[in-house]
């Protein structure tokens, strides 16, 4: 079987974006791999963003597809409408579902792509056998809830045990890594093994979104060296 190298995909956070002017900042990212969307109940993290309408909306003008980010309770229940509005990717928190696996298929079963997220704290050791179901593994970087955290170097360990796993399974899932991603961090990042960014402030805290796009994506690609022999990341599509 063939491996092709690994690719660096940017995915801009609207959370740093201005929402009064959504669809204008949702232009200004045209060049990005995929528009991650934070959903936030207030419940599951501290804090309280956007639900389906709002998603559904930006589903019909994004310029390009979206990765769907939801920190909240209940995933079960909740994830798979997501998946139904046409998104090309929906991740949810293992500690937010009671079934992840059968959430996972479901998603999948729905048209998106299935993405587990996993806090911090929470080692991903035990769900290594559900790697075969899954289309994104992402490792948070930050506490979830907030934009405009440091980058916790502590997670490197995590990031790079994570890729180990992926490329001894034989499948092909890529590794996200969300919080704290800047030109510096985005290098030390792909080092260790991620390969799909979520930057917000990094993006929108630019004069140019579409140049800190570019940028971006340059240094995670040359960190991974002109050798690198990964499985390739997951294609966002638009639906």
């Amino acid at each position: 079987m063939s491996i092709s190298p690994l690719n660096c995909c940017i995915n801009p956070s609207i959370l740093s974006a201005d929402f009064v002017n959504l669809e204008a900042e949702l232009a200004r990212i045209s060049n990005a791999d995929a528009v991650h969307v934070d959903v936030m109940d207030n419940h599951f993290v501290p804090n309280l963003t956007i639900g389906l309408p709002v998603v559904e909306r930006i589903q019909k003008v994004s310029p390009v597809p979206l990765d769907a980010h939801l920190m909240i309770s209940n995933a079960d229940r909740w994830a798979p409408q997501f998946a139904d509005a046409g998104l090309s990717s929906v991740t949810f928190h293992v500690e937010a579902s009671d079934a992840p696996i059968k959430l996972a298929r479901e998603l999948r079963a729905r048209g998106s792509k299935a993405g587990m997220a996993l806090r911090p704290a929470t080692p991903m050791e035990p769900y290594l056998d559900m790697l075969p179901e899954l289309d994104m593994l992402l490792i948070m970087t930050v506490e979830p809830g907030f934009g405009g955290q440091a980058f916790l170097d502590v997670m490197l360990p995590k990031i790079r045990r994570a890729r180990a796993a992926v490329d001894g399974s034989g499948v092909d899932v890529a590794i996200q890594v969300d919080g704290g991603i800047t030109e510096e961090t985005i290098i030390r990042a792909a080092e260790a093994g991620a390969n799909v960014f979520v930057a917000g402030s990094a993006v929108y805290g630019k004069p140019s979104p579409e140049d800190a796009i570019e940028s971006l994506r340059a240094k995670g690609q040359l960190a991974f060296g002109p050798t690198a022999s990964r499985p390739n990341n997951v294609v966002f599509q638009q639906a």
